[in-house]
């Protein structure tokens, strides 16, 4: 009889991302009007959990919330942003980073899990605008990004649009044009003509068009200057969104620059090590580095970590950059993360214990 494969290491040191990957199967994808995408409803698991609208449930002490859940009738505090805010790689809900602010760290007032994966900071801004109504008043308001935005600001220039490029906005392109197509001799209102060939492009140039294989084959990727600034502007643009949102109700905005590990230090932890290697291996994106190139340096770090500093002092927004604080307080032994982007229950702890002395939290 035929062994079995042996497990790699992300299943013998994280198993319970076989959870995440259930939770994120793309044939459950939760569509969305506006935000084009959110998280799967009434998810249930020991690793991860949501309420009737996806949003992840926080614990504290004696309490379990979210923003459709046993929601605080009091003042609240919000951790929003990407996936670091909403806790990828967490052994349970409880791991988070709004649930160890709410039971350990900062438990004066309630804190609920806002985050959402692979948002871009357009709609982070979104998912609140949208939401709002269901809140009671706010306190804190965390927003954890970075990476995201840097990362989509190098997607084709035909992808950006007015508002910038957001995770699978290929696909959903590409089905665009396909919808347009079947359209193509239709008028509205009741009129029709003869169904003949576009005699142009399908779209108005330089508009974002088709992005299957070989669409962009010859546009060049902007330079590492242009994609930082193009990041900076368009996440400044929507934390000044955010801030109009709240303004009045006296709730105090911070944009938290979490970093990727390799931002934070040279040597990753010995299962760090483990893991990134298998998951470059095994990934069908290709590596990380083949994915990421310059972003990935501290270098590209500190440069983006600068420029958002000068927005967000333009826009007085208060600015925290956590990447030379977890480094001063991690070892080279502390495995804080379970692929180069999201971090284990160490990491989130080390997080939101570094979070709330910086900001005075109580």
């Amino acid at each position: 009889m035929r062994k079995p494969p042996a497990p790699n290491q992300v299943q013998l040191l994280t198993p319970q991302m076989a959870v995440y990957d259930e939770f994120d199967d793309p044939a459950h994808r939760n569509y969305q009007p506006y935000l084009m995408y959110f998280h799967r409803t009434d998810f249930r698991s020991p690793v991860v959990n949501t309420d009737r609208l996806g949003f992840r449930l926080s614990h504290g002490s004696a309490a379990v919330a979210s923003v459709a859940h046993r929601r605080p009738t009091g003042r609240v505090n919000l951790v929003a942003g990407a996936s670091i805010g909403f806790g990828i790689g967490a052994g349970r809900d409880e791991a988070t980073i709004p649930s160890r602010l709410w039971s350990r760290y900062a438990p004066s007032t309630p804190w609920l899990n806002f985050g959402a994966v692979r948002y871009n900071p357009a709609q982070e801004v979104l998912l609140y605008l949208l939401h709002r109504h269901l809140l009671p008043e706010l306190g804190e308001v965390l927003v954890f990004s970075g990476f995201n935005a840097l990362h989509l600001a190098r997607l084709p220039a035909r992808q950006q649009n007015e508002h910038g490029a957001f995770y699978l906005c290929g696909e959903y392109y590409e089905q665009m044009d396909a919808l347009r197509a079947r359209h193509v001799g239709r008028f509205g209102f009741g009129r029709r003509r003869p169904r003949t060939a576009p005699a142009g492009p399908a779209v108005p140039p330089g508009s974002p068009g088709p992005t299957g294989p070989g669409a962009d084959a010859e546009e060049e990727p902007p330079t590492l200057a242009r994609t930082i600034a193009t990041a900076v502007d368009l996440t400044a643009r929507h934390l000044a969104s955010w801030q109009q949102l709240l303004a009045g109700t006296g709730a105090r905005l911070t944009y938290v620059l979490h970093p990727p590990a390799t931002w934070l230090r040279e040597q990753p932890a010995p299962q760090e090590r483990l893991l990134f290697a298998d998951q470059d291996r095994t990934s069908r994106r290709g590596s990380w580095d083949a994915r990421y190139g310059a972003l990935s340096s501290m270098e590209t770090g500190a440069s983006f970590s600068a420029a958002m500093r000068r927005a967000c002092a333009r826009i007085r927004v208060d600015f925290l950059d956590l990447t030379p604080l977890l480094r001063a307080e991690a070892t080279e032994h502390d495995w804080l993360y379970i692929d180069r982007g999201h971090m284990t229950d160490r990491g989130y702890d080390l997080t939101s214990r570094v979070v709330a002395d910086e900001l005075g939290l109580r």
